[in-house]
C-alpha cells in the first residue's frame, strides 16, 4: 500500500485546492507579503471562478493525498478520500501546462500544508510533473517563484536555474517579485 498517491483535481476539487491554499499562504508569505496582498492574490487565483477558468484554459492540477488513519492532524481542514479501503488525506497540490512555451511545461503552483513540508512530497511533485512533462515531449520545466520565498533553494537543489528577475503588476498597486527558474529535462 503506497503512504501516498497523486489523483487529478477537477472541479469537485477546488474547495480542497483552496482550503490547502488559505491554510498554507499566510505561512508562505507572511513575512514576505502585506497580508492585504495575500488577500488580494488568494481571492484572485483561488476564487472558485478562476480556478474553474485554469482548468480550462488547460492547467492541470493534482492533489498530492496521503495514507492517513489519524483523526487528529494539526494542520486540518484539508479533504479525505477513501480509496482501496484506505483514508488518504490531501496534503498538497500542484498545477502545470503543458506547452506553455513550445516544448517547455510551467509548473504554475505547488504549494504543500505547512505540517506536511520538508518530508520529500514537493520534490515528489516535483518528479511526477518531470515525468508527465517527458512523456510530451517536453524539453523544459519553468517556474516562476517569489525572489524571497526560502523554496527558490529547493528548486536549485533540484536543478533549477535562475533565468532572471521577473516582476509583474497584478492590480492594487501589487506587484509580484518573482525568480524566473528552468530545469532542462
Amino acid at each position: 500500500m503506497d503512504p501516498y498517491r497523486i489523483e487529478p483535481a477537477g472541479e469537485n476539487d477546488t474547495t480542497t485546492i483552496q482550503t490547502i491554499a488559505y491554510a498554507t499562504w499566510p505561512q508562505t508569505f507572511g513575512s514576505i507579503l502585506s497580508d492585504a496582498q495575500i488577500e488580494f492574490m488568494l481571492d484572485r487565483m483561488y476564487s472558485t471562478e478562476s480556478l474553474l477558468r485554469q482548468l480550462d484554459e488547460g492547467h492541470q492540477y493534482h492533489l498530492l493525498l496521503v495514507l492517513d488513519n489519524d483523526p487528529m492532524y494539526p494542520d486540518g481542514g484539508a479533504q479525505y478520500a477513501h480509496l482501496q479501503g484506505q483514508r488518504y488525506r490531501a496534503v498538497g497540490y500542484v498545477s502545470h501546462e503543458i506547452d506553455y512555451l513550445p516544448g517547455t511545461t510551467k509548473i504554475h503552483k505547488l504549494y504543500l500544508l505547512p505540517g506536511s513540508q520538508g518530508k520529500g512530497y514537493g520534490r515528489i511533485l516535483i518528479e511526477r510533473v518531470e515525468r508527465w512533462a517527458k512523456k510530451e515531449g517536453q524539453q523544459r520545466l519553468r517556474l516562476d517563484v517569489n525572489y524571497q520565498n526560502p523554496a527558490v533553494e529547493f528548486y536549485e537543489r533540484l536543478g533549477f536555474e535562475k533565468l532572471g528577475r521577473h516582476d509583474t503588476e497584478i492590480g492594487n498597486g501589487f506587484l509580484m517579485e518573482d525568480w524566473q527558474m528552468e530545469k532542462a529535462l
